[in-house]
Formats: structure tokens, sequence, C-alpha cells
């Protein structure tokens, strides 16, 4: 019996080029879970990063400060009156005096169950899947990047694994400089500037994030993203990322423009909205 080859083979070759179509328009951008599956549990603690990669996060995102006795903590806050009721400055506060607040005890997840204390940068470091991120978001200035090298060097990730990321563009700088193979990317909002009232323009940015040698942007949503925007960036050589993107609709339109990753409070969710 003579087989056609042509009618096996071509419609697998169909579906499988269809499949591939869908995977590199659905998921060609990382999901990065931000303050670990925020949306679901108390952000930046154990129990929001452990969720984030249980939601098929590519990666978690944190933020950093450091206590007063040297620790580096995961808190976005500069006191910790929003997230545990104290209002107080971190910088201000002992480690011991920090880990003594419980988070699940405070505003929106009062009575929900959770019992979480702020968690140290080693604690979540540990908590990488293989073959994930941790993005971590330097809130202070350059006097943890000594602490944050020793932390990342006994935590033996890869380097690519553990990204960071700042608003401040000097400790951008910094970064790169004291910690070359580790990727850096600079964060900036979109908003008009205090003085001159304009908006950020991208040829600028990127000429500034050259000019640090840190290896992309991480830019907010609002931005006018789209692919010849995208290509700017990439023309020169830097990475694209974006925040924090809760809607489905903004996403998709950042994924065809060709972005590195997304920011999202709920990993889980938006890769599933993707998948429709």
């Amino acid at each position: 019996m003579q087989m056609d080859f042509k009618k096996i083979f071509l419609p697998c070759f169909t579906c499988v080029c269809a499949m591939a179509l869908f995977s590199s328009t659905s998921f060609a951008a990382e999901i990065v879970a931000h303050r670990g599956a925020s949306h679901d549990a108390p952000e930046n603690t154990l129990s929001s990063f452990k969720l984030g990669y249980q939601q098929n996060a590519d990666a978690d995102e944190l933020d950093i400060h450091l206590t007063k006795d040297g620790k580096i903590v995961v808190i976005h806050d500069y006191d910790t009156a929003r997230v545990a009721g104290v209002k107080k400055k971190v910088v201000d506060q002992t480690f011991d005096e920090i880990r003594a607040l419980d988070l699940g005890k405070w505003g929106e997840w009062k009575d929900k169950g959770f019992t979480e204390k702020i968690p140290t940068l080693d604690e979540v470091l540990a908590l990488i899947p293989n073959g994930k991120k941790l993005f971590i978001e330097i809130k202070c200035h350059e006097e943890i990047l000594p602490a944050l090298a020793k932390s990342l060097k006994q935590a033996g990730k890869k380097p690519q694994q553990t990204p960071i990321i700042t608003f401040h563009y000097e400790v951008a700088k910094a970064a790169k400089a004291k910690l070359p193979k580790v990727p850096v990317y600079w964060l900036v909002g979109w908003g008009k500037d205090k003085v001159t009232g304009e908006f950020p323009k991208i040829d600028e940015l990127i000429a500034k994030a050259k000019a640090a040698k840190v290896d992309g942007l991480d830019l907010n949503s609002g931005f006018p993203i789209d692919q010849a925007f995208v290509a700017k960036v990439k023309a020169a050589g830097l990475g694209l990322y974006t925040w924090t993107v809760d809607d489905a609709a903004v996403a998709k339109k950042e994924i065809e423009a060709g972005v590195d990753g997304i920011t999202t409070n709920r990993p889980e969710w938006l890769r599933a909205e993707l998948s429709k």
C-alpha cells in the first residue's frame, strides 16, 4: 500500500506551526509576579513568593531595604505603617523589631488566615526554583550594595536569575559596576517632569541607560509602547520590561510589541487570559 506522506505529515506540521505561533504571541514575554502573587497573598511575603512560582510566573519581584543593624529585609515602603500598622521607618528599626511585626493581621489581609513576617532577602533567594528568576528592586541607595553582593554570592544562584531593578539612576549605575555579571534594569515611571512639564523621551532614556552600562529599561505601562518603541530600545542593545499590568488587553498589546517581560499582581490569571 502506497502512503500519501503529504496527507499524513502536512496536517501535523500545520498543527505544530499553529501551536508555535500561539506560543510566541501569548508567552514570548516573561510573566513577573509583582511582590509575589500579591493579589492572592500579602505582598512581599514568603507566601506570596511561593504562590507566584506556583502560579507559573517566570519570576517573582520584590523590594529591599536595610534595617538599622544592616540586615536586608523585603518590604516596599520606607516605613511599616501600611503593611503592619507601625509608623516607623525601616532604617530606624532593628531586624528583631521588624521581625516582630505580623503582616497577616493588618489591612486587607486581617482575619484571612495569614500569619506573615517580613522576610529577609536570603530567605527569598532560597525559594527560587531552577529556571526561574527573582527581580530585586533596590528601594534605598548604594549603601545596600555590599550586603546585597554578599547575599547573592551566598545564595549561589546564576547571575541571570537575580536581576536588579531600581528607580535610582545612580544606584543602577553603581550596581552594574559592582555586580557586572548581574543584569540591571533602570525603572522609569510615566509622568510629567516637575521642572520641564514634559513626559520622558525614550531616546533620552536609552542614552542614559547606555551611559550607565545597564542591561535595559523597566518602564511603567503608561509609556506609548508599540512595535516601533520596542524596536528602538532593542536596536540599542537594551532589554525592556513593563509594570504593573493587570489588564489582559494591555498585556497582549505589549507582548505583540515585543517586550521581554510584564510585571503583574495576578500571574496565574494573566497567563490564563493570554491563552484565550
